[in-house]
């Protein structure tokens, strides 16, 4: 992973939507840290003020979430996020479209290409996939998540959530821990977070982890509670069971007991260590509810609150940028 020199990773005041040099939203690798910082600062604005006319920017726009796999969280707050801009918003469920009838994704591209929508937010199977499809139609393109790629509105939102709550990211200690290996929100907090300036520990079972990791600048320890010695941040993945061979783990109650989070492990960490984990959260596997509802140290909820304000900020910066 190329780091890139960031001066401050801290709150500027905005008033108007980011610049951003690419049409499309595909990934966070090789986007510049300013317009990574300019969306968090915008975001910030939208956090701060959830209800308020901030922005209209889809005002007479069309979005349109498809969705190839399930979510509740990504697709929701992208539709509240599109609603509060003003715009209007079709939710296309595959599992009732034509794909489920045999048309191909380009097939699919093409059909709602000749709706103009003017925004696309795609989630797929198969990395790549949505890189594809931007690349046959005019609307901007959202990656809400490809195969085990990236997740780019994830990490922003992740680091939106950090800042908020701590201030800045640059210096912090942060551990990454769990199913690495089909973790696209990984991938894409890998690449923002060092962007940044923060110190990464990967923290998973040697079976959990890409073959390719040790050229993404991070530590890996396969010790949960060496690997989240001393860390500000403990940042736990959901285990990946569909997209799993099955030999990758022991039995959930085996994997709980070595990688999953509770008070008890979490003393490890800095005094004021915080929580996290993307949702959806398998209680018991990867942490424990006590943990993960603790008032004090959880971020958990802030994540869900700040998906709406950090994806506010995405797609007015799209918008933006196509007119």
């Amino acid at each position: 992973m190329a780091t890139q020199n960031t001066k401050d990773d801290q709150r500027r005041d905005t008033s108007g939507p980011v610049a951003l040099t690419s049409r499309h939203l595909l990934g966070i690798e090789g986007m510049p840290a300013s317009e990574i910082c300019g969306l968090l600062d915008r975001g910030h604005t939208f956090a701060d003020n959830p209800h308020d006319n901030v922005s209209k920017a889809l005002l007479g726009k069309t979005i349109i979430n498809l969705f190839y796999e399930n979510s509740t969280r990504t697709r929701v707050s992208f539709e509240l996020a599109a609603k509060r801009l003003g715009g209007s918003v079709l939710n296309i469920s595959v599992a009732g479209s034509s794909v489920k009838k045999g048309e191909t994704l380009l097939d699919t591209a093409t059909t709602l290409n000749a709706m103009h929508p003017d925004i696309l937010v795609v989630r797929h199977n198969c990395s790549g996939a949505v890189s594809l499809l931007s690349q046959h139609v005019d609307a901007a393109v959202v990656n809400a998540g490809d195969g085990r790629h990236e997740h780019p509105t994830q990490a922003l939102l992740d680091a939106l959530t950090i800042r908020r709550r701590v201030g800045r990211i640059q210096g912090l200690k942060i551990a990454i821990c769990g199913d690495i290996a089909n973790s696209r929100v990984a991938r894409s907090n890998i690449h923002l977070l060092g962007i940044l300036g923060a110190e990464l520990r990967l923290v998973c079972p040697a079976t959990l982890l890409p073959a390719d990791i040790c050229k993404m600048g991070v530590s890996v320890h396969t010790d949960f509670e060496n690997g989240i010695e001393g860390c500000d941040i403990v940042m736990m993945l959901r285990l990946q069971s569909e997209r799993m061979a099955g030999t990758e783990t022991p039995s959930q109650r085996e994997y709980f007991n070595l990688f999953g989070l509770d008070s008890g492990k979490l003393m490890r960490a800095a005094p004021e260590a915080l929580v996290m984990h993307p949702g959806p959260m398998n209680r018991g596997v990867e942490i424990d509810s006590g943990t993960a509802d603790d008032v004090e140290k959880s971020l958990i909820r802030t994540q869900v609150e700040m998906g709406v304000a950090a994806r506010m900020a995405c797609l007015e910066a799209l918008i933006a940028r196509l007119q």
